[in-house]
């Protein structure tokens, strides 16, 4: 599955990181037809937390399946799978928030994520005050970024582009930990393709 559960995705990049969770996470899906649509999720961090990360004995937050890029900068990890909508979102477990890609009439599909879930998956660990005091000083200013494209964008409750192809929301990463960000249930958008 390309898109696991956010807080699985979080706690494996302050795992095998150590300290330098300091990364933003964004995640799109990119509607290629009406049966099949590609899904890349991009995680970046910090490169000083990089470095210190790997000083500390942490691993790479990169696997086998994504590309990863270091330069003066950031350390970048970007996964990209292509393929029909129920292989691209399938394998999570059972309950976990995935999206969704569904047809809507012909030409037209829409793009589901499920953000209130991950908000309340994310935040599931931030009850421990000193938990949450140091996760505070990783995710500030962080965000995560959910994008979907492929078309014109007819209808979303998502940010749309000036150009009017793409539709996305920013979410801070603390607000999501805190719960001090208001999100709606799902953040949508329906592409009509070309």
């Amino acid at each position: 599955m390309l898109f696991p559960s956010l807080a699985r995705l979080a706690g494996t990049v302050l795992i095998a990181t150590g300290l330098a969770a300091c990364v933003d996470i964004t995640m799109e899906i990119q509607v290629l037809d009406e049966q099949n649509a590609r899904g890349t999720t991009t995680i970046s961090m910090d490169r000083e937390f990089y470095d210190m990360s790997q000083q500390q004995g942490g691993g790479d937050f990169c696997d086998d399946d994504g590309t990863f890029t270091l330069t003066d900068e950031a350390a970048t990890c970007v996964t990209t799978e292509e393929g029909a909508y129920t292989d691209l979102l399938e394998g999570g477990e059972e309950g976990e928030p995935t999206p969704t890609i569904t047809n809507v009439g012909p030409g037209m599909v829409r793009v589901t994520y499920p953000t209130a879930s991950l908000a309340e998956d994310f935040g599931e660990d931030s009850s421990d005050p000193e938990t949450m005091a140091m996760m505070e000083q990783f995710f500030e200013g962080r965000t995560l970024t959910m994008t979907v494209s492929g078309g014109q964008i007819v209808e979303s409750n998502m940010d749309i582009a000036e150009d009017g192809m793409s539709a996305a929301i920013v979410i801070p990463l603390l607000g999501m930990m805190t719960g001090e960000v208001e999100l709606p249930d799902e953040s949508y958008a329906v592409v009509k393709l070309n």
